[in-house]
């Protein structure tokens, strides 16, 4: 009888964790998981362009360039790595600029009533066609970019469904109307006090080419949940996708019932921009560029006094300390972070700092591996490719100027450091991979920023002297430091000046989307988590009466025209005294007061 007792409670206890599992498993799905009927994301079908699909054949351009001597008024488009040719878009002009603006605030005065439930919908619905559509969206991207489909899966594809669904799971609690304690004054406590966060209207967002998709989507799935409008300005150098990318949005807003006039796209040459970023209709500006075409934005910007934030270039540095574990997992995190998107990435790796014996370590294993980088076009070749080619190749004198410098001034070039024709793409902007080592502080390469694939690697004597040439540029962007002691790695994280600093890893405090943005020459403000949605919001201030039948009244001594001084200020003294004296004393002598001088 025990023995069947026993094996009784053993099989109601396995029954009960069962159930326990499968309850837990479900409400846990319910609470994590599960889509709401309202918020379900809705089917959207865009064409795809026919240049974006592999191997395409079009004409190719030659001379090669965005600007058409015949036909100034619009932007040529074309692939950078095989300078085929994309089409023609006409420059937005000042009159179109000012339409696109009254159209979207049109539609944001409707907008700014929608639930968040109305608006994560438009986002699951985004979300969903992105991610059953990341071929496609990844071949436009590189076909207007010239990078590689890892380099659009990894740079323009995740981190896009990662901010999207960020928004989604923490978007609202973010906005909620945040309530305050209040006064410090005990005699004030019958008073609430709360921010409520409103959208600002129609924003605007001036973003690069580096990563057409998701330097576009970004600001707008930030403006749209905020109840805000948006007008975006692409870079003229990726007018053809952003065409594509901008469709896509205003299908979700339209499937979901809303007017897709709400985002607006506009593309003009830089000398004409002036007319949108003074534009006194717009609320606030993100800028993501370089600093020579901020000081244009923010002298524009301020005639209006419109608020803007600024994402610049960086020259960001990735210390290796002599304690590390492995030198092989450090060289891969290098080269990705180096030349990913051929180095042009605002919080890319532009220099390798490493201490002691990590140096010579890790220059012979960078050394082996660089030289073995292929270059091309993966969406039209059929062998490994592990670079794409460069937007342009108006830099590359220059880059390859920086290099011969630095060799004069004793760094020493491993390999590259030349512009690449490519046998299959002769029209294509492609530069050989750079090992550059021993790169002392004072050289050029070293304080500016390339963003091209260079990898530039300079000795440190210790960790101290590592923070030191890390600190030792006018740029603040991110930063990253690896060591075996996780301690020593976050005193060096509290030294290191920069917006943003990744301990043992690279990079991914843009992933988690933490607020990012830099200091210095790096530009100010932040967007991206909670602080890049309350950016966008106004934030009104409201005070009320919580406790029923007290409130405010101007006491008699205080009442104009004023009857006594003295008895005005005996009243005023004792509210201060039993306020804020900080002993009981002082504070009865204060209550005293204001009895006496009621």
């Amino acid at each position: 009888m025990p023995h069947a007792i026993s094996i009784y409670s053993i099989e109601l206890s396995v029954s009960a964790t069962v159930i326990l599992v499968v309850a837990t498993t479900y409400f846990a799905y319910k609470r994590y998981f599960s889509v709401p009927t309202l918020e379900s994301a809705k089917k959207i079908v865009v064409p795809v362009p026919d240049e974006a699909q592999p191997h395409w054949k079009g004409k190719r351009l030659s001379p090669i360039s965005i600007r058409n001597a015949a036909h100034p008024d619009f932007i040529q488009s074309y692939c950078p790595a095989t300078g085929q040719h994309l089409g023609q878009f006409k420059s937005t002009t000042s009159a179109e600029i000012d339409a696109a603006i009254e159209a979207a605030g049109v539609a944001q005065k409707e907008w700014a009533h929608t639930t968040f439930a109305a608006r994560r919908q438009v986002l699951r619905t985004l979300s969903d066609y992105i991610l059953k559509n990341q071929a496609s969206i990844a071949r436009v991207a590189c076909r207007d970019s010239g990078k590689t489909m890892v380099d659009a899966s990894m740079g323009e594809i995740l981190v896009t469904l990662e901010k999207a669904n960020w928004i989604i799971k923490y978007g609202e609690k973010t906005l909620r109307v945040s309530r305050r304690p209040g006064a410090a004054n005990p005699l004030m406590g019958y008073k609430g006090a709360e921010v409520r966060y409103e959208p600002m209207g129609v924003v605007a967002s001036m973003v690069s080419w580096n990563y057409p998709f998701h330097n576009l989507m970004g600001p707008v799935l930030a403006a749209i949940f905020t109840g805000n409008a948006i007008v975006v300005k692409c870079s003229e150098q990726v007018v053809w996708s952003s065409q594509y990318f901008i469709e896509i949005i205003k299908m979700a807003l339209k499937v979901c019932g809303h007017d897709p006039s709400l985002v607006q796209l506009v593309c003009c040459w830089p000398e004409d921009a002036d007319h949108l970023t003074a534009h006194p209709q717009l609320a606030h500006i993100t800028f993501i560029g370089s600093k020579p075409v901020a000081h244009h934005v923010l002298a524009a910007a301020a005639k209006t006094l419109t608020p803007v934030v600024v994402e610049l270039g960086g020259k960001d540095a990735l210390i290796v300390l002599d304690d590390v574990a492995s030198i092989a997992d450090i060289s891969s995190i290098v080269m990705r972070g180096t030349f990913q998107s051929l180095g042009q990435n605002c919080i890319g790796i532009e220099r390798v700092i490493a201490v002691g014996k990590a140096y010579d370590a890790l220059v012979d294993t960078l050394a082996q591996r660089i030289p073995k980088l292929r270059l091309g076009s993966d969406i039209d070749q059929l062998e490994g490719i592990d670079m794409g080619a460069l937007i342009s190749n108006n830099r590359f004198a220059h880059i390859e100027t920086l290099v011969e410098r630095a060799v004069a001034q004793g760094a020493r070039l491993v390999c590259g450091g030349a512009a690449y024709q490519h046998p299959n793409y002769p029209q294509g902007h492609y530069f050989e991979p750079t090992l550059l080592v021993d790169v002392l502080l004072h050289m050029e390469i070293a304080q500016e920023e390339v963003f091209g694939p260079v990898c530039v690697v300079m000795r440190a004597d210790s960790a101290a002297h590592a923070v030191t040439l890390a600190n030792n540029t006018p740029f603040g962007l991110g930063a990253s430091v690896f060591g075996g002691n996780w301690n020593k790695c976050n005193e060096i994280a509290n030294q290191l000046r920069a917006g943003n600093v990744a301990i043992n890893d690279f990079a991914t405090y843009y992933l988690c989307q933490l607020p990012f943005g830099g200091v210095g020459g790096s530009g100010y403000g932040k967007f991206g988590g909670e602080e890049g949605l309350l950016g966008l919001m106004v934030a009104k201030s409201v005070c009320y009466d919580r406790l029923p039948g007290i409130k405010t009244k101007i006491p008699a001594p205080l009442d104009y025209p004023i009857a006594s001084d003295a008895r005005a200020w005996g009243f005023v003294e004792g509210l201060n005294r039993a306020g804020y004296d900080g002993s009981l004393w002082g504070k009865w002598k204060g209550l005293r007061g204001l009895i006496k001088n009621a």
